[in-house]
This record gives structure tokens, C-alpha cells and sequence, in this order.
């Protein structure tokens, strides 16, 4: 344990606590609950037979896939290496894990530590950097598990280059059965205007862990803006700078950027002067430490970069609704983000938002939560990513349903068989309809 503590300090500069939060603690969870609940989604699954098939029977029995690759990203690189991995072990998969370049630390403490308690024929765990990844890209492989962002219609182009493909269909990811998560939805937190005390400061703190909270905001399900309406947007502002002085009290409790290229992304987001005059708390640097202080913006312009692009950093854009139902339609007129999070009493405007929007997975009240539930896909739709994992969607991720059906030869019906008449035809009618009683007496001759 005490080595994983070094391990994510040494990567992005995680307090030991918030890496056991965010990683260690999350897979405990998982990897119990797994345990707790393989036989039960290894069994065979029974369906449900028409009478006119008596006696037949019928099942869904999943199967492993074959061999998977997982690719892991580098902002939660232990839970996003082991996380997949728990479904694709116990769906019975032979695995190879390809651990983010970007988190180097952490990729070598899986690769000197998960030969140790997994068996090296069914795991193995390459390290390498992009070259690396292209060279297991141009394997075959049952799945492909991405977590991350990457460019579709570039690595559909590489498959198509790959050799061993022979038609165009083989370069969907569908048709090899690729399951990818990309990043790149901007998550919107809708903040409605209570007014109570209590109110105000659970939805402040939680706001606050939301964004900053999971590597100072370099998470997928991290918020990315704040929507709210105008009269409310300075009290929310106020509350977010007492909040973040309270909970950042040593810049230790800040996860630095991961490296230099996106230190300097995040640098020009706000060099635009437009940007900069819209900020109204933090934007210091500090290039030497990777470090760039929680910094918040009111009204940034909307065809700036930091509002057309996912942030993934310590910045939060504020932009100001006449009232705050416009918010629906300013997140209808984006991409499809990973998470909507809203915190509203308000249960017209939640029902709203659930029928009227589209995203991954909606959270009221809170932040991050979702991500914690073993009971509940995690994965986004359209541009955040699509397929889903975790619990029992990681088994079924990696797995195949085979359908099963067993016949006995009791009974023959010869109207499924040429020559064809009337007679066979209004019967076929009779059970397609699943019409018993005029099957029986058609069949019986006792009707015409």
C-alpha cells in the first residue's frame, strides 16, 4: 500500500487520502463486489419459450470473448487498468494491459507487481509509449477496452492499414468488437438558485470536490462549467472562493498537471484576453511545479477555446441564464457530454432534464457519485464515448451471449415445410400470433 502512495505522488502529485479515495478504495469495492457476485452472472440465463415450440427450452450462456486488450489512461491509471481488468478476469479472458506512458510510475509498479499474483499466460502487461500501442493495435484482438480520448476517424484509418483486415466492415470498431471511452464530453453542473444556507453550502462543497477534486479536475467525469442564472452567479462565485480556501489548504491537496504539453494547453486557455478578463479568482502558475491554482471564470466568450474544447484542468467557466430552465437547451445545443450533474429542488426541471437531454448517466445533488456504483453502467454516448462498464457491465462487456436452445423430438409440426397450401398458411398465422386455441382446433379440423 505504502508503495501505491508513492506510485500516484509520483505521477500527478496525489495526496495519499485522495489517491486511496479515487483508486486504492474504489477497487476494494470492486474487486468484493466481483467476488461476491461471479456465479451469479456466470449462470445461464433462461428465456421464455412460445407454448407452440413445447417442449423446447431456451438460455443465454455467456462466454469469454477470447483475448482482450485494455489500454489505461493516465489520470487515474491504477483504477483504469484494474477496473476492466476485474471484468475481463472474471468473464475468463486472456488479457493484455497496455498502462498509460503518461503515468510511468504506475506503469511499473503493474508490471512488476500483477505477475506476482496473476498467472503470466493469461495477463501480461506491456509498457511502452505510442509506437507500442500501434504495434499491439496491428494484433487481432477479440476486444479492444480504451479509456481515453483518441481520434475515431484516425484509428479507424489505422485499421484499415492494419494488416489481416480484408474489407471495409472489418474497420468499424463494432466489427471487432472494440469498446472505446473518450473524454472528450464537456460535463455541465446546472446550479439552481436555493436559498437556504444548508442548501447553498452542500452544493458549493460538492461542486467544489467535483471539480478540483479528482486530480484537480483532469477526470472525464470531473465538471467542466457551471450554468446559472444571473442573479445568483455572484453569491455562487463568493461561496465558491470561501470553499476552495477552506479545502485547499497546502497546495499538496491539488493534483499538479500531468506534464508539460498539457501544463501549456491549460496556460493558453488563459491567454486568450478575453478569457483572462473574465477571470475573477486563481489563475496562478507555476510552470516549474506543473501546478496552476483552482482558478474560476465568470462569462468567458463561448467560441473561446475553454468553452468549445474539454477543459480537463483546474478551470471553471461560469456562464450566466436569464433563468435557469435555459439551461437545457444550452446543453441540447452540445455535444452529448459524459455526465450532466444539476442541483435543483426543482422536480419539473429534473424530469426535463432526464427526458429532454441526452448523456451518459445524470446526477442530481451531487458530483462524481456515479462513478462509485457498482450497480450502474459507467459510459458515455456519442462524442463522450460509447459502451459501458463496471459491476456486471464490465462481465458483460467482456463476454458473449450464446443462445442455447435445446428440442426435443415429441413433436413434428409439417406446416413449416413445403409443399405449401392455405391450410399451412393459416396455421403459420395462428403461431405467429400465438392464437393457441384456433391453432388446436384448425389443426384438429374442428375449424374452418
Amino acid at each position: 500500500m505504502e508503495e501505491d502512495w508513492r506510485v500516484r505522488w509520483g505521477d500527478v502529485g496525489k495526496h495519499h487520502v485522495e489517491a486511496f479515495r479515487d483508486e486504492v478504495g474504489v477497487l476494494i469495492k470492486s474487486i468484493d463486489f466481483a467476488l461476491g457476485e461471479i456465479k451469479r452472472w456466470m449462470a445461464p440465463q433462461r428465456v421464455w419459450v412460445p407454448m407452440v415450440a413445447f417442449p423446447t427450452t431456451a438460455e443465454v450462456v455467456p462466454e469469454p470473448l477470447g483475448v482482450v486488450l485494455i489500454f489505461s489512461c493516465w489520470n487515474f491509471p491504477l483504477n483504469l487498468s484494474l477496473e476492466p481488468l476485474i471484468g475481463a478476469i472474471c468473464a475468463g479472458n486472456g488479457v493484455v494491459l497496455k498502462p498509460s506512458e503518461l503515468a510511468p510510475a504506475t506503469s511499473q509498479f503493474l508490471a512488476c507487481n500483477i505477475p506476482k499474483y496473476l498467472d503470466s499466460k493469461a495477463v501480461k502487461v506491456v509498457q511502452g509509449g505510442a509506437e507500442v500501442g500501434q504495434q499491439l493495435l496491428e494484433l487481432k484482438w477479440d476486444k479492444i477496452f480504451f479509456t481515453g480520448w483518441f481520434n475515431m476517424h484516425r484509428f479507424s484509418l489505422f485499421l484499415r492499414r492494419s494488416p489481416g483486415r480484408t474489407n471495409c466492415d472489418d474497420c468499424s470498431c463494432e466489427a471487432f468488437n472494440t469498446s472505446c471511452y473518450r473524454s472528450r464530453g464537456k460535463c455541465p453542473a446546472i446550479i439552481d438558485s436555493f436559498t437556504t444556507a444548508k442548501d447553498r453550502k452542500v452544493t458549493v462543497e460538492r461542486v467544489v470536490g467535483g471539480k478540483w477534486g479528482p486530480c484537480a479536475g483532469q477526470a472525464c467525469i470531473a465538471i467542466d462549467y457551471l450554468l446559472v442564472e444571473e442573479e445568483f452567479a455572484p453569491v455562487l462565485v463568493e461561496l465558491l472562493k470561501a470553499t476552495i480556501a477552506k479545502f485547499f489548504t497546502a497546495r499538496e491537496y491539488v493534483s499538479r498537471i500531468v506534464n508539460k504539453h498539457h501544463f501549456e494547453r491549460l496556460s493558453r486557455l488563459l491567454e486568450d484576453k478575453e478569457v483572462a478578463a473574465s477571470i475573477k479568482h486563481g489563475g496562478l502558475r507555476d510552470p516549474e511545479n506543473l501546478f496552476i491554482e483552482p482558478t474560476i471564470l465568470l462569462n468567458p466568450p463561448l467560441d473561446a477555446e475553454i468553452m468549445t474544447e474539454e477543459i480537463f484542468g483546474p478551470l471553471l467557466p461560469i456562464i450566466t441564464l436569464k433563468k435557469i430552465e435555459d439551461s437545457i437547451e444550452f446543453v441540447r445545443a452540445r455535444p452529448k457530454p459524459l455526465v450532466i450533474y444539476a442541483f435543483t429542488h426543482n422536480e419539473t426541471l429534473k424530469k426535463r432534464i432526464v427526458e429532454e437531454t441526452s448523456s451518459g448517466s445524470v446526477t442530481f445533488n451531487d458530483a462524481i457519485i456515479q462513478f462509485l456504483l457498482d450497480a450502474l453502467p459507467f459510459g458515455g454516448i456519442g462524442q463522450s464515448g460509447f459502451g459501458q462498464y463496471h459491476g456486471k457491465y464490465s462481465f458483460d462487456l467482456f463476454s458473449h451471449r450464446k443462445s442455447v436452445v435445446r428440442r426435443s423430438f415429441l413433436t413434428e409440426f409439417s406446416f413449416r415445410y413445403p409443399p405449401w397450401d392455405e391450410r399451412k398458411l393459416q396455421l403459420l398465422r395462428y403461431a405467429y400470433s400465438f392464437d393457441y386455441v384456433r391453432f388446436v382446433l384448425y389443426f384438429l379440423g374442428l375449424k374452418r
